[in-house]
């Protein structure tokens, strides 16, 4: 952009064209002096002391643990400001917050069984297909230890199944 106002500032004018361009005319002379931004320069110091504060921490601070470490360490800044730098150069914590831990990775030479059923999970009639998903519930499996209902199955609800 600043080389197309370069070329036809001596003809229309640096303001006009960046009026009509949607962009600063004081940005452009910023860029032409060839001296960053205080924010620019600001950023880069915070960077800098993001990537410190993140490995110190054994790369496991989210933003939100980020910014509270770097306010503890002194330096005035918003959170806002810690999570677009953190998402720009690609930091990020051990965690996703809301996201589940991905614990295995599928081996892709692995034979996998086969789909009988072609991913057609409907039913015409009762008792035409049966299927079966494994998991464990631990909290469940816990809670109804605690009832005393060690015997019976439970629900995802946390209900006795077959019980009156």
């Amino acid at each position: 952009m600043s080389r197309y106002i370069d070329e036809h500032r001596g003809r229309f004018g640096v303001e006009p064209i960046c009026q009509t361009l949607d962009a600063s005319a004081s940005a452009y002379y910023q860029r032409a002096t060839g001296q960053r931004s205080e924010r620019v320069i600001g950023d880069q110091q915070l960077l800098s002391a993001i990537k410190t504060t993140h490995e110190a921490n054994y790369c496991a601070y989210g933003y939100r643990k980020m910014w509270l470490a770097l306010k503890r360490a002194g330096h005035d800044v918003g959170r806002d400001q810690v999570k677009r730098l953190m998402r720009t150069n690609a930091i990020q914590g051990a965690k996703r917050r809301g996201k589940p831990w991905r614990t295995t990775t599928p081996d892709a030479s692995a034979t996998r069984a086969p789909d009988l059923v072609n991913r057609d999970f409907s039913a015409t009639r009762p008792d035409e297909l049966w299927l079966a998903d494994f998991e464990r519930h631990e909290a469940l499996h816990e809670r109804a230890e605690m009832k005393g209902l060690r015997g019976l199955p439970v629900a995802a609800g946390g209900s006795k199944l077959g019980a009156v």
